[in-house]
This record gives structure tokens, sequence and C-alpha cells, in this order.
């Protein structure tokens, strides 16, 4: 663990928080990602950086779930996305994409929102809110 903190470490900022913009973009996906444990290793070796951090890892994050917004657009037919899932979304519209930095769900919603095609501003800024308040919860310790 030390030694992962001393990479990070040495990376400086600007390396490191291109790579918690990949995480954050790549967890966002269907690919594997972590983005909450590398935030949490990045503020520990550079919590002054909070602020950019928080920033790249929500701006990655957002991304990468809108890269399921789009998908949901080019859908055509609504087969493969959940019943459940698509009422959720046609029933609260955009404030449903809140919810889309739940892990497996929150693709769903995004799929959802693109193939109803919700607004693509206030879902941007309904995706955004929620995947920063997450990040927010977890850099408080570092803000305190």
């Amino acid at each position: 663990m030390d030694a992962l903190l001393g990479f990070l470490a040495g990376l400086g900022s600007n390396y490191g928080l291109t790579g918690l913009f990949a995480s954050g973009l790549l967890s966002a996906t269907l690919l594997p990602g972590n983005s909450e444990l590398a935030l949490l290793l990045w503020l520990q070796a550079q919590p002054a950086t909070v602020w950019s951090a928080l920033l790249m890892v929500t701006l990655g994050n957002t991304l990468g779930s809108l890269s399921s917004y789009g998908l949901g657009r080019l859908a055509k037919v609504s087969s493969s996305l959940s019943p459940t899932v698509l009422n959720q979304v046609q029933r609260w519209g955009a404030y449903s994409l809140l919810l889309a930095w739940l892990p497996i769900v929150g693709d769903a919603l995004c799929l959802a929102a693109g193939y109803l095609r919700l607004p693509l501003a206030m879902s941007v800024a309904c995706i955004a809110i929620g995947k920063c308040l997450r990040y927010l919860l977890l850099a408080m310790p570092t803000l305190l």
C-alpha cells in the first residue's frame, strides 16, 4: 500500500489527475474499473489536490455514463432494456439519473434515458450532480 501511495505521489498531479479521469470514465462503462478506490488512494497521496481530483473523476465518470446514454439513443428496440428500469425512467425523467452512480442499475438508467430521448442538458446535469455528490462524500475526510 505504501509503495502504491509513493508511486501515485511520484506521478505528479497532472498525470495522476489524468489517471483519475480515465478511471472515472472506465468505471462508468461496462469495462471494469474502481474510480472510488482510485480517488481515495489519490487523496491519501495528494490531499491538497482534492478539488481538482473531484472535478476530474466526476467529469470522467459523467462522460462514461453519457456513452451509455448515447448507446440508448442508438437503440432501435427496447427489448434489451429492463421494463422496470424503463418505467422508472419514464416516471421520474432525468431526475432518475441522479442515481446513475449506482453499480449495474446506473448503466441501465442511462441506457433507458437515451432510449427515451430525455433532454440531454438535464440528463447531463442530473448525472453529474449524482456522481459528484457520491465522490464528495468519499472525499469528506480530506475536506475536514
